[in-house]
Protein backbone atom coordinates (compact mmCIF):
# COMPACT_ATOMS: atom_id res chain seq x y z
CA UNK A 1 0.00 0.00 0.00
CA UNK A 2 1.44 3.36 -1.15
CA UNK A 3 1.84 5.74 2.03
CA UNK A 4 1.69 9.57 1.49
CA UNK A 5 4.41 11.56 2.50
CA UNK A 6 4.69 12.81 6.34
CA UNK A 7 4.98 16.48 4.86
CA UNK A 8 2.16 16.14 2.89
CA UNK A 9 -0.96 18.30 4.47
CA UNK A 10 -3.44 16.45 6.43
CA UNK A 11 -7.26 16.34 5.46
CA UNK A 12 -8.95 19.09 7.21
CA UNK A 13 -12.41 17.26 8.11
CA UNK A 14 -13.31 13.75 8.99
CA UNK A 15 -14.67 13.07 6.43
CA UNK A 16 -11.96 13.50 4.00
CA UNK A 17 -9.72 10.89 5.63
CA UNK A 18 -8.62 7.58 3.82
CA UNK A 19 -6.51 4.76 4.43
CA UNK A 20 -3.74 6.35 2.19
CA UNK A 21 -4.45 9.63 4.27
CA UNK A 22 -5.87 9.20 8.62
CA UNK A 23 -5.32 11.40 11.43
CA UNK A 24 -3.22 10.57 13.86
CA UNK A 25 -4.27 10.26 17.50
CA UNK A 26 -3.18 13.55 18.56
CA UNK A 27 -5.30 15.21 15.92
CA UNK A 28 -8.52 13.52 16.30
CA UNK A 29 -7.96 13.66 20.21
CA UNK A 30 -6.57 17.78 19.77
CA UNK A 31 -10.30 17.75 17.78
CA UNK A 32 -12.28 16.17 19.98
CA UNK A 33 -10.95 18.49 22.43
CA UNK A 34 -11.70 21.74 20.52
CA UNK A 35 -15.26 20.47 20.09
CA UNK A 36 -16.10 19.85 23.86
CA UNK A 37 -14.29 23.52 24.82
CA UNK A 38 -16.67 25.04 22.56
CA UNK A 39 -19.60 23.92 24.81
CA UNK A 40 -21.19 25.78 27.28
CA UNK A 41 -21.19 25.25 30.70
CA UNK A 42 -24.96 23.40 31.55
CA UNK A 43 -26.87 21.54 34.72
CA UNK A 44 -26.60 17.98 34.82
CA UNK A 45 -28.36 15.60 37.75
CA UNK A 46 -27.02 12.49 39.24
CA UNK A 47 -26.73 10.23 41.80
CA UNK A 48 -23.14 10.07 43.57
CA UNK A 49 -21.89 6.72 43.59
CA UNK A 50 -17.88 7.67 43.92
CA UNK A 51 -16.78 10.51 46.27
CA UNK A 52 -12.90 10.95 46.75
CA UNK A 53 -11.95 14.04 48.31
CA UNK A 54 -8.31 15.07 47.39
CA UNK A 55 -6.62 18.13 48.35
CA UNK A 56 -8.31 21.06 47.27
CA UNK A 57 -10.76 18.92 44.94
CA UNK A 58 -12.92 16.18 45.19
CA UNK A 59 -13.50 13.55 42.62
CA UNK A 60 -16.95 12.03 42.06
CA UNK A 61 -18.27 9.64 39.36
CA UNK A 62 -22.01 10.81 38.81
CA UNK A 63 -24.38 7.63 37.29
CA UNK A 64 -28.04 8.09 36.03
CA UNK A 65 -30.21 6.98 38.69
CA UNK A 66 -32.09 5.10 35.60
CA UNK A 67 -29.89 3.29 32.93
CA UNK A 68 -25.96 2.33 33.91
CA UNK A 69 -24.39 5.12 32.42
CA UNK A 70 -21.64 7.38 34.79
CA UNK A 71 -19.25 10.62 34.27
CA UNK A 72 -16.11 11.89 35.93
CA UNK A 73 -17.01 15.01 37.78
CA UNK A 74 -14.38 17.09 39.46
CA UNK A 75 -15.56 19.73 42.01
CA UNK A 76 -13.51 22.29 44.31
CA UNK A 77 -13.82 21.34 48.00
CA UNK A 78 -14.63 24.87 48.90
CA UNK A 79 -18.04 24.05 46.64
CA UNK A 80 -18.86 20.79 48.21
CA UNK A 81 -18.48 22.11 51.43
CA UNK A 82 -20.73 25.19 50.88
CA UNK A 83 -23.25 22.31 50.69
CA UNK A 84 -26.23 22.72 53.42
CA UNK A 85 -25.85 18.38 53.89
CA UNK A 86 -22.49 16.74 54.20
CA UNK A 87 -22.43 15.01 50.01
CA UNK A 88 -22.11 11.52 50.46
CA UNK A 89 -22.23 8.52 48.37
CA UNK A 90 -25.48 7.73 46.96
CA UNK A 91 -26.75 11.35 47.42
CA UNK A 92 -29.12 12.76 44.28
CA UNK A 93 -27.25 16.02 43.26
CA UNK A 94 -27.51 18.71 40.31
CA UNK A 95 -24.40 20.63 39.82
CA UNK A 96 -23.37 23.17 37.41
CA UNK A 97 -20.24 22.05 35.04
CA UNK A 98 -18.27 22.19 31.73
CA UNK A 99 -17.63 19.16 29.87
CA UNK A 100 -13.72 19.13 29.26
CA UNK A 101 -11.75 16.35 26.88
CA UNK A 102 -8.46 15.23 28.27
CA UNK A 103 -6.31 14.79 25.09
CA UNK A 104 -3.69 12.64 27.00
CA UNK A 105 -5.99 9.73 28.51
CA UNK A 106 -8.62 10.64 25.92
CA UNK A 107 -11.72 10.45 28.39
CA UNK A 108 -14.50 12.94 28.94
CA UNK A 109 -14.97 14.63 32.56
CA UNK A 110 -17.06 17.76 33.87
CA UNK A 111 -15.52 20.07 35.55
CA UNK A 112 -18.33 21.87 38.48
CA UNK A 113 -18.19 25.25 39.46
CA UNK A 114 -21.33 24.48 41.77
CA UNK A 115 -22.91 21.65 43.26
CA UNK A 116 -26.34 21.42 45.20
CA UNK A 117 -28.39 18.02 46.83
CA UNK A 118 -31.86 17.55 44.84
CA UNK A 119 -34.30 18.26 47.69
CA UNK A 120 -36.80 15.66 49.09
CA UNK A 121 -39.40 18.03 48.19
CA UNK A 122 -37.59 18.19 44.48
CA UNK A 123 -37.93 14.42 44.45
CA UNK A 124 -41.44 13.82 45.54
CA UNK A 125 -42.70 16.42 43.17
CA UNK A 126 -41.03 14.84 40.49
CA UNK A 127 -42.62 11.25 41.30
CA UNK A 128 -46.02 12.92 42.00
CA UNK A 129 -45.77 14.16 38.37
CA UNK A 130 -44.74 10.95 36.92
CA UNK A 131 -47.48 9.56 38.92
CA UNK A 132 -50.17 11.54 37.13
CA UNK A 133 -48.50 11.05 33.72
CA UNK A 134 -48.66 6.90 34.37
CA UNK A 135 -52.33 7.30 35.96
CA UNK A 136 -53.51 9.01 32.69
CA UNK A 137 -52.07 6.33 30.91
CA UNK A 138 -54.13 3.87 33.06
CA UNK A 139 -51.19 2.03 34.07
CA UNK A 140 -52.52 2.07 37.47
CA UNK A 141 -56.39 1.02 36.51
CA UNK A 142 -57.76 -1.45 38.13
CA UNK A 143 -59.70 -3.71 35.63
CA UNK A 144 -55.34 -4.56 34.24
CA UNK A 145 -54.48 -5.53 37.40
CA UNK A 146 -54.54 -9.69 37.28
CA UNK A 147 -55.78 -11.78 40.22
CA UNK A 148 -53.14 -13.81 42.88
CA UNK A 149 -53.25 -17.47 42.30
CA UNK A 150 -54.62 -19.67 45.32
CA UNK A 151 -52.08 -21.83 45.47
CA UNK A 152 -49.01 -21.06 43.00
CA UNK A 153 -46.66 -23.44 42.26
CA UNK A 154 -43.69 -21.40 42.57
CA UNK A 155 -43.42 -18.29 44.14
CA UNK A 156 -41.21 -15.59 42.51
CA UNK A 157 -39.17 -13.33 45.25
CA UNK A 158 -37.17 -10.49 44.10
CA UNK A 159 -35.48 -8.94 47.48
CA UNK A 160 -32.15 -8.07 49.26
CA UNK A 161 -29.55 -10.02 49.60
CA UNK A 162 -29.21 -12.28 52.97
CA UNK A 163 -32.42 -9.33 54.07
CA UNK A 164 -34.94 -9.80 56.71
CA UNK A 165 -37.46 -9.29 54.32
CA UNK A 166 -36.45 -12.59 52.54
CA UNK A 167 -36.57 -14.35 55.78
CA UNK A 168 -39.80 -13.03 56.63
CA UNK A 169 -41.51 -13.86 53.15
CA UNK A 170 -40.26 -16.81 52.85
CA UNK A 171 -40.85 -18.29 56.95
CA UNK A 172 -44.53 -16.69 57.18
CA UNK A 173 -45.39 -18.43 53.99
CA UNK A 174 -43.92 -21.76 55.21
CA UNK A 175 -45.45 -21.43 58.37
CA UNK A 176 -48.71 -21.34 56.17
CA UNK A 177 -48.12 -23.77 53.56
CA UNK A 178 -45.05 -25.80 54.46
CA UNK A 179 -44.74 -27.11 50.87
CA UNK A 180 -44.35 -23.96 48.74
CA UNK A 181 -41.71 -23.76 46.86
CA UNK A 182 -40.17 -20.60 45.80
CA UNK A 183 -37.39 -19.25 42.77
CA UNK A 184 -35.44 -16.47 44.91
CA UNK A 185 -33.69 -13.72 42.78
CA UNK A 186 -31.44 -11.51 45.37
CA UNK A 187 -31.05 -8.20 44.06
CA UNK A 188 -30.06 -4.77 45.42
CA UNK A 189 -32.88 -2.56 46.88
CA UNK A 190 -30.79 0.73 46.71
CA UNK A 191 -28.85 2.27 45.45
CA UNK A 192 -27.73 3.36 41.58
CA UNK A 193 -27.85 -0.31 40.54
CA UNK A 194 -31.28 -1.37 42.01
CA UNK A 195 -33.43 -0.53 39.46
CA UNK A 196 -31.86 -2.45 36.64
CA UNK A 197 -31.07 -5.75 39.35
CA UNK A 198 -34.99 -5.28 40.20
CA UNK A 199 -36.06 -4.73 36.57
CA UNK A 200 -33.73 -7.91 35.26
CA UNK A 201 -34.74 -9.88 38.07
CA UNK A 202 -38.51 -9.50 37.59
CA UNK A 203 -38.24 -10.29 33.48
CA UNK A 204 -35.97 -13.49 34.41
CA UNK A 205 -38.89 -15.09 36.86
CA UNK A 206 -42.23 -13.67 35.07
CA UNK A 207 -40.04 -15.90 31.31
CA UNK A 208 -40.26 -18.93 34.45
CA UNK A 209 -42.77 -21.46 33.46
CA UNK A 210 -43.31 -22.68 37.09
CA UNK A 211 -43.74 -19.11 38.64
CA UNK A 212 -46.79 -17.75 39.36
CA UNK A 213 -46.69 -14.79 41.41
CA UNK A 214 -43.60 -12.31 42.08
CA UNK A 215 -42.90 -10.78 45.39
CA UNK A 216 -41.09 -7.63 45.04
CA UNK A 217 -39.62 -7.19 48.59
CA UNK A 218 -38.05 -4.76 50.81
CA UNK A 219 -38.23 -4.01 54.23
CA UNK A 220 -38.70 0.01 54.38
CA UNK A 221 -36.12 2.26 54.59
CA UNK A 222 -35.49 6.19 54.49
CA UNK A 223 -37.26 7.94 51.53
CA UNK A 224 -34.35 8.52 49.19
CA UNK A 225 -33.65 4.39 49.37
CA UNK A 226 -37.01 3.67 48.40
CA UNK A 227 -36.67 6.45 45.20
CA UNK A 228 -35.88 3.11 43.23
CA UNK A 229 -39.23 1.74 43.13
CA UNK A 230 -40.75 4.62 42.07
CA UNK A 231 -38.71 4.62 39.08
CA UNK A 232 -40.59 4.95 36.09
CA UNK A 233 -38.87 2.47 34.14
CA UNK A 234 -39.81 -0.53 37.21
CA UNK A 235 -43.20 0.57 37.37
CA UNK A 236 -43.29 -0.16 33.47
CA UNK A 237 -41.97 -3.37 33.86
CA UNK A 238 -44.31 -4.38 36.41
CA UNK A 239 -46.95 -3.67 34.17
CA UNK A 240 -45.83 -5.42 31.32
CA UNK A 241 -45.06 -8.43 33.51
CA UNK A 242 -47.06 -11.36 32.55
CA UNK A 243 -47.50 -12.65 36.32
CA UNK A 244 -49.14 -11.44 38.90
CA UNK A 245 -46.55 -9.02 41.23
CA UNK A 246 -47.46 -8.50 44.73
CA UNK A 247 -45.49 -5.32 46.09
CA UNK A 248 -43.86 -5.46 50.05
CA UNK A 249 -41.85 -2.71 50.17
CA UNK A 250 -43.17 -1.76 53.83
CA UNK A 251 -43.14 1.85 53.84
CA UNK A 252 -46.53 3.02 54.68
CA UNK A 253 -46.11 6.75 54.99
CA UNK A 254 -44.99 7.27 51.20
CA UNK A 255 -46.15 5.06 48.94
CA UNK A 256 -43.81 4.36 45.88
CA UNK A 257 -45.41 3.98 42.78
CA UNK A 258 -44.78 0.31 42.69
CA UNK A 259 -47.50 -0.28 44.86
CA UNK A 260 -50.11 1.33 43.04
CA UNK A 261 -49.17 -0.84 39.47
CA UNK A 262 -48.74 -3.85 41.50
CA UNK A 263 -51.82 -6.55 41.10
CA UNK A 264 -51.68 -6.61 45.24
CA UNK A 265 -49.86 -4.44 47.97
CA UNK A 266 -48.84 -5.95 50.94
CA UNK A 267 -48.26 -3.85 53.99
CA UNK A 268 -45.01 -5.66 55.36
CA UNK A 269 -42.67 -8.59 53.79
CA UNK A 270 -44.46 -10.35 56.57
CA UNK A 271 -48.07 -9.73 54.85
CA UNK A 272 -47.01 -11.17 51.92
CA UNK A 273 -46.09 -14.01 52.84
CA UNK A 274 -49.24 -14.52 54.35
CA UNK A 275 -50.92 -13.13 51.00
CA UNK A 276 -49.35 -15.15 48.84
CA UNK A 277 -50.52 -18.78 49.87
CA UNK A 278 -53.27 -19.99 51.70
CA UNK A 279 -53.05 -21.19 55.85
CA UNK A 280 -53.08 -25.11 55.60
CA UNK A 281 -54.65 -25.30 59.07
CA UNK A 282 -57.43 -23.08 58.01
CA UNK A 283 -58.03 -24.79 55.19
CA UNK A 284 -58.20 -28.17 56.74
CA UNK A 285 -60.67 -26.75 59.04
CA UNK A 286 -62.89 -25.53 56.01
CA UNK A 287 -62.47 -29.27 55.05
CA UNK A 288 -63.48 -30.67 58.23
CA UNK A 289 -66.17 -28.43 59.04
CA UNK A 290 -67.67 -28.88 55.59
CA UNK A 291 -67.13 -32.38 55.59
CA UNK A 292 -69.17 -32.56 59.07
CA UNK A 293 -72.06 -30.54 57.81
CA UNK A 294 -72.44 -32.86 54.50
CA UNK A 295 -72.61 -35.78 57.19
CA UNK A 296 -75.21 -33.76 59.59
CA UNK A 297 -77.16 -33.42 55.85
CA UNK A 298 -76.85 -37.01 54.65
CA UNK A 299 -77.93 -38.13 58.40
CA UNK A 300 -81.23 -35.69 58.10
CA UNK A 301 -81.78 -36.82 55.04
CA UNK A 302 -81.80 -40.68 55.16
CA UNK A 303 -83.42 -40.13 58.81
CA UNK A 304 -86.62 -38.41 56.98
CA UNK A 305 -86.77 -41.10 54.25
CA UNK A 306 -86.58 -43.89 56.86
CA UNK A 307 -89.76 -41.89 58.83
CA UNK A 308 -91.61 -41.74 55.73
CA UNK A 309 -90.74 -45.50 54.99
CA UNK A 310 -91.80 -46.56 57.99
CA UNK A 311 -95.05 -44.38 57.85
CA UNK A 312 -95.57 -46.14 54.26
CA UNK A 313 -94.88 -49.54 55.96
CA UNK A 314 -97.66 -48.90 59.09
CA UNK A 315 -100.48 -48.02 56.47
CA UNK A 316 -103.19 -50.20 56.63
CA UNK A 317 -102.55 -51.31 52.94
CA UNK A 318 -99.75 -52.81 53.35
CA UNK A 319 -101.02 -55.42 55.42
CA UNK A 320 -103.06 -56.78 52.64
CA UNK A 321 -101.45 -55.34 48.78
CA UNK A 322 -103.51 -57.68 46.65
CA UNK A 323 -106.60 -56.26 48.50
CA UNK A 324 -106.24 -52.71 46.50
CA UNK A 325 -105.51 -54.45 43.28
CA UNK A 326 -108.94 -56.29 43.69
CA UNK A 327 -110.35 -53.13 44.31
CA UNK A 328 -108.91 -51.35 41.55
CA UNK A 329 -109.60 -53.86 39.20
CA UNK A 330 -113.40 -54.05 40.11
CA UNK A 331 -113.31 -50.32 39.59
CA UNK A 332 -111.13 -51.27 36.01
CA UNK A 333 -114.04 -53.43 35.07
CA UNK A 334 -117.05 -51.67 35.74
CA UNK A 335 -115.44 -48.51 34.28
CA UNK A 336 -114.86 -50.57 30.77
CA UNK A 337 -118.79 -51.83 30.94
CA UNK A 338 -119.59 -48.63 31.31
CA UNK A 339 -117.63 -47.31 28.63
CA UNK A 340 -119.06 -50.14 26.10
CA UNK A 341 -122.56 -49.49 27.20
CA UNK A 342 -121.75 -45.83 26.24
CA UNK A 343 -120.15 -46.45 22.96
CA UNK A 344 -122.85 -49.02 22.02
CA UNK A 345 -125.69 -46.18 22.66
CA UNK A 346 -123.51 -43.28 20.97
CA UNK A 347 -122.99 -45.82 18.43
CA UNK A 348 -127.04 -46.60 17.58
CA UNK A 349 -127.84 -43.27 18.02
CA UNK A 350 -125.39 -41.82 14.89
CA UNK A 351 -127.33 -45.13 12.71
CA UNK A 352 -130.57 -43.78 13.26
CA UNK A 353 -129.19 -39.49 12.47
CA UNK A 354 -127.21 -41.49 9.32
CA UNK A 355 -130.93 -43.30 8.18
CA UNK A 356 -132.53 -39.98 8.75
CA UNK A 357 -130.31 -37.98 6.99
CA UNK A 358 -130.27 -40.82 4.42
CA UNK A 359 -134.38 -40.71 4.04
CA UNK A 360 -133.99 -36.68 3.37
CA UNK A 361 -131.75 -37.10 0.65
CA UNK A 362 -133.65 -39.40 -0.73
CA UNK A 363 -137.19 -37.51 -0.22
CA UNK A 364 -135.53 -34.42 -1.93
CA UNK A 365 -133.58 -36.08 -5.04
CA UNK A 366 -134.90 -35.74 -8.63
CA UNK A 367 -134.55 -39.17 -8.97
CA UNK A 368 -137.59 -39.31 -6.43
CA UNK A 369 -139.61 -36.96 -8.28
CA UNK A 370 -139.22 -39.13 -11.01
CA UNK A 371 -140.45 -41.93 -9.77
CA UNK A 372 -143.64 -40.53 -8.91
CA UNK A 373 -144.65 -40.13 -12.73
CA UNK A 374 -142.86 -36.87 -13.51
CA UNK A 375 -140.78 -36.42 -16.55
CA UNK A 376 -138.01 -33.91 -17.78
CA UNK A 377 -138.50 -32.64 -21.42
CA UNK A 378 -135.33 -31.91 -23.19
CA UNK A 379 -134.22 -30.19 -26.30
CA UNK A 380 -131.43 -31.56 -28.14
CA UNK A 381 -129.23 -29.10 -26.99
CA UNK A 382 -129.79 -30.17 -23.58
CA UNK A 383 -131.80 -26.93 -22.11
CA UNK A 384 -135.29 -28.00 -20.26
CA UNK A 385 -138.36 -27.35 -21.90
CA UNK A 386 -139.90 -24.33 -19.65
CA UNK A 387 -142.81 -23.25 -21.61
CA UNK A 388 -144.95 -25.17 -24.70
CA UNK A 389 -144.35 -21.75 -27.01
CA UNK A 390 -140.46 -22.99 -26.94
CA UNK A 391 -141.58 -26.61 -28.76
CA UNK A 392 -141.87 -26.22 -32.38
CA UNK A 393 -143.86 -28.82 -34.13
CA UNK A 394 -141.74 -31.41 -36.00
CA UNK A 395 -139.17 -30.78 -32.67
CA UNK A 396 -137.08 -33.84 -31.60
CA UNK A 397 -137.18 -33.90 -27.94
CA UNK A 398 -136.12 -35.75 -25.32
CA UNK A 399 -137.82 -37.02 -22.34
CA UNK A 400 -136.31 -38.27 -19.44
CA UNK A 401 -138.48 -40.44 -17.32
CA UNK A 402 -137.77 -42.58 -13.85
CA UNK A 403 -136.32 -45.74 -16.25
CA UNK A 404 -134.65 -44.25 -18.81
CA UNK A 405 -135.53 -41.32 -21.63
CA UNK A 406 -136.90 -41.46 -25.34
CA UNK A 407 -137.53 -39.04 -28.09
CA UNK A 408 -140.62 -37.68 -29.08
CA UNK A 409 -141.86 -34.93 -31.87
CA UNK A 410 -145.19 -32.66 -31.35
CA UNK A 411 -147.76 -32.93 -33.76
CA UNK A 412 -149.45 -30.33 -33.15
CA UNK A 413 -150.37 -27.39 -31.08
CA UNK A 414 -153.01 -29.49 -28.83
CA UNK A 415 -154.99 -32.74 -28.62
CA UNK A 416 -157.65 -30.99 -30.01
CA UNK A 417 -155.75 -30.17 -33.40
CA UNK A 418 -153.93 -33.65 -33.24
CA UNK A 419 -155.04 -35.45 -36.77
CA UNK A 420 -154.27 -38.16 -35.09
CA UNK A 421 -157.40 -38.36 -32.92
CA UNK A 422 -159.44 -38.19 -35.75
CA UNK A 423 -158.23 -41.40 -36.67
CA UNK A 424 -159.62 -43.30 -33.76
CA UNK A 425 -155.76 -42.95 -32.06
CA UNK A 426 -156.32 -42.85 -28.56
CA UNK A 427 -156.00 -39.41 -26.90
CA UNK A 428 -152.86 -37.97 -25.51
CA UNK A 429 -152.81 -36.30 -22.13
CA UNK A 430 -151.83 -32.53 -22.19
CA UNK A 431 -149.30 -30.93 -19.56
CA UNK A 432 -151.04 -28.46 -17.55
CA UNK A 433 -150.17 -25.11 -19.18
CA UNK A 434 -148.26 -23.93 -15.74
CA UNK A 435 -144.55 -22.83 -15.58
CA UNK A 436 -142.39 -25.34 -13.94
CA UNK A 437 -140.08 -23.48 -10.93
CA UNK A 438 -136.65 -23.02 -11.72
CA UNK A 439 -134.91 -25.29 -9.86
CA UNK A 440 -131.79 -27.33 -11.11
CA UNK A 441 -134.31 -29.24 -12.78
CA UNK A 442 -137.68 -28.76 -14.38
CA UNK A 443 -140.23 -31.46 -14.10
CA UNK A 444 -143.51 -32.39 -15.48
CA UNK A 445 -146.12 -35.03 -15.86
CA UNK A 446 -145.46 -37.33 -19.36
CA UNK A 447 -148.09 -36.05 -21.93
CA UNK A 448 -147.67 -38.98 -24.27
CA UNK A 449 -147.29 -42.62 -24.30
CA UNK A 450 -143.93 -43.89 -26.04
CA UNK A 451 -144.93 -43.93 -29.36
CA UNK A 452 -143.37 -46.38 -32.08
Amino acid sequence: MTRVSMTSPLPEKAADTTAEQPWPVRVLSLKISDYVDRMSQLWVEGQVVQFNPRGGTAFLTLRDPDVDMSLSVSVPMNAVNAMPIPLAQGSRVVLQAKPTFWTKRGTLQLEARQIRPVGIGDLLARVEILKRTLAAEGVFAAERKRPIPFLPKRVGLVTGRSSAAEKDVVENARRRWPAVRFEIREVAVQGTTAVTEVIEALRELDAHPEVEVIVIARGGGALEELLPFSNEAMVRAVAAARTPVISAIGHDVDQPLLDLVADWRASTPTDAGKKVVPDAQRELALVDGGRDRLRRAVGRRLESERAGLRALLSRPVMADPVALVRVRRQEIATLRSRAAMRLETRLHRAADEAEHLRRQVVALSPQSTLERGYAVVQHRDGRIVMDRDEVGIGELLRVRVARGDFGVRPVSDGIADDPAADAGDPPVKAAPRRRAPRTAKATARPTTKKSS
